[in-house]
């Protein structure tokens, strides 16, 4: 059903949980529905006007990082490696997700939240997780 899931990260371990589901979920499809692919995707917040060599160097540096987080996160996952792509874009973080999930037939987003505080039930709509699943053109999983 889902042949290209996108795993949006912040580098986090709260990444972790979507990452393991849309892993989950791939093993429970595998069998049916052959090659399947997980991609997971730092966006890289960039600054306007930004074409330095300073911020060049600055933007390789947050890449390297990125890179290593992504790495740590599939500790664990060693079966499905070689099925977990990791991309790393320079771009808004919202626009970048959105859209690598159009020019790349994603099937399904799989992406940490936050959760919501019943008390303050509206505070929240404007993270990236809440503007990706109101605007994404495909099926959106919000991980806890």
């Amino acid at each position: 059903m889902f042949q290209h899931i996108l795993v949006p990260t912040d580098g986090t371990e709260r990444s972790q949980n979507a990452l393991d589901i849309a892993v989950k979920l791939q093993q429970l499809e595998a069998p049916q529905s052959g090659e399947q692919t997980i991609t997971l995707l730092h966006v890289i917040e960039t600054i306007p006007g930004d074409d330095s060599e300073d911020f060049e160097r600055f933007y390789d540096t947050l890449k390297k990082r990125a890179r290593k987080r992504m790495e740590a996160l599939l500790v664990g996952h060693d079966r499905e490696r070689d099925r977990v792509r990791l991309e790393i874009l320079l771009d808004r973080r919202v626009q970048g997700i959105l859209d690598y999930a159009r020019d790349h037939a994603v099937d399904m987003i799989i992406l940490s939240s936050h959760k919501i505080d019943m008390n303050n039930p509206t505070e929240g709509w404007g993270t990236i997780s809440h503007k990706v699943g109101i605007l994404a053109q495909c099926p959106v999983m919000l991980v806890k």
